[in-house]
């Protein structure tokens, strides 16, 4: 019986089960609908994947969670207070421990000390490609060593040698997305992916409907958005034996971020994502388990809004620090007046011991493997080795996964210089 329709009261592990089939439902049978747009062309051929064994191993990815291999950093870079690349950890700020109980007011300086980053100039993955760039002679030299220790084998998808040897490059929020999507409600995304030397590329294209919010948000969405960079510079140091300095100047352009590599199933990743802070000392575990992030939420005062938080807020936030291996997340938890009350250190190991006596509520092996097959579906689709070749793929809530193809169209995001950066001898400097 569908188990939408079914009269009998779900238990939690029947809808994580119905979440499942959804996911694999969604990528086995998408289909293109999408319009090319300017320069595309448009294919309505449909298409899924392998259906075989299908059934049978729902039970499977319910109960199990792919094989993820523990995040190792290569490397890490800064951009500055006018968001200029450079190859070095010249951002990155160390955690100053608050005391049990903060005075710590996130409204102060939002009038005349905040500096905002303009969100409407879209980078694509720009930063991520300088890096590579930067690091080219670093990543081939591994990957040929690494190709030269396995064995000869490949993906059948393959038409090019991975020069970088890696499956997918791309930020962490693209992959944040893609963990949530099965119980996200509310909002859709696109995502592009083009193949070039073996590698595919995944970046975001902003969706109609999120430029419309970006582009009438009311002021009260940014200073709350502010309250959280207050948050950071209150619990941040310049070095691991300084003090946070709360009279300075927020400026959200500023950023240190991780570039990790890691393995999702039979996946490789390159990814970065921006990180908060570092534990410092002679005593501090290599990066990226000395990593931690800072979150504000509303304080919590009933066993509903505790609820909430389990179901919503500690989701984004499981899905954003589980696979760049960030360790733990320390919360400021705030007033209606954005006066911090108190602060707690939530372990991302223990978030599942937190989230499992709350009745349906999300679960980790549900995102996971959504992702996975999302990765596979897409590898499978996109052959064509083609900086110029995108594939877009799109998400509504309730709505299948669907795409289309676009030939030197305005989707491209694979910059010139990157791409003769990548096929001459020598990298150029950007």
């Amino acid at each position: 019986m569908d188990a939408k329709r079914s009269p009998v009261t779900r238990t939690p592990k029947d809808v994580n089960r119905a979440a499942t089939l959804e996911c694999r439902r969604r990528a086995r049978t998408a289909r293109v609908e999408n319009p090319a747009g300017p320069r595309g062309s448009a294919s309505r051929a449909p298409l899924g994947l392998p259906a075989a064994g299908f059934e049978h191993q729902v039970a499977a990815l319910r109960e199990r969670l792919p094989g993820v291999q523990t995040a190792v950093e290569v490397g890490v870079f800064s951009l500055d207070s006018e968001r200029r690349f450079f190859n070095d950890a010249r951002k990155l700020r160390y955690f100053v421990e608050p005391r049990p109980r903060p005075d710590f007011d996130l409204r102060d300086g939002y009038k005349d000390r905040f500096v905002r980053r303009d969100d409407g100039v879209k980078e694509k993955l720009d930063h991520i490609l300088r890096w590579i760039l930067a690091n080219k002679t670093k990543l081939l030299s591994s990957a040929a060593a690494a190709a030269a220790a396995a064995s000869p084998s490949s993906p059948p998808c393959r038409s090019a040698p991975r020069m970088l040897g890696v499956d997918i490059v791309t930020w962490r929020g693209h992959l944040t997305k893609l963990l949530t999507t099965p119980y996200e409600r509310r909002e859709g995304w696109l995502l592009a992916a083009t193949l070039f030397r073996g590698t595919l590329y995944i970046s975001e294209v902003e969706t109609p409907a999120s430029r419309h919010d970006r582009e009438s948000r009311p002021a009260w969405h940014d200073q709350m958005m502010y309250w959280g960079y207050k948050f950071e510079q209150y619990l941040c140091a310049d070095d691991a034996a300084g003090a946070p300095d709360p009279g300075g100047v927020v400026n959200t352009n500023e950023a240190f971020c991780t570039v990790v590599q890691t393995k999702l199933a039979d996946h490789k990743l390159l990814f970065s994502g921006e990180v908060d802070c570092r534990i410092g000392g002679p005593k501090a575990p290599a990066a990226p388990a000395c990593y931690i992030e800072l979150k504000t939420s509303a304080e919590i005062c009933t066993a509903k809004q505790r609820s909430n938080f389990h179901r919503f807020k500690l989701l984004k936030w499981w899905a954003q620090s589980f696979l760049p291996g960030v360790p733990c997340i320390v919360a400021g938890f705030r007033d209606a007046d954005g006066l911090v009350v108190g602060t707690e250190t939530i372990h991302i190991s223990k978030i599942s011991h937190l989230i499992k006596n709350e009745y349906n509520c999300w679960q980790p092996t549900v995102c996971m493997n959504f992702c996975c097959e999302f990765l596979s579906f897409v590898r499978a689709v996109v052959t064509e080795d083609n900086p110029r070749l995108v594939h877009l793929f799109s998400w509504d809530p309730h709505q299948d996964v669907t795409y289309s193809v676009h030939r030197d169209s305005n989707y491209c995001f694979l910059p010139p210089w990157y791409v003769e950066g990548m096929t001459s001898s020598s990298a150029p400097s950007h």
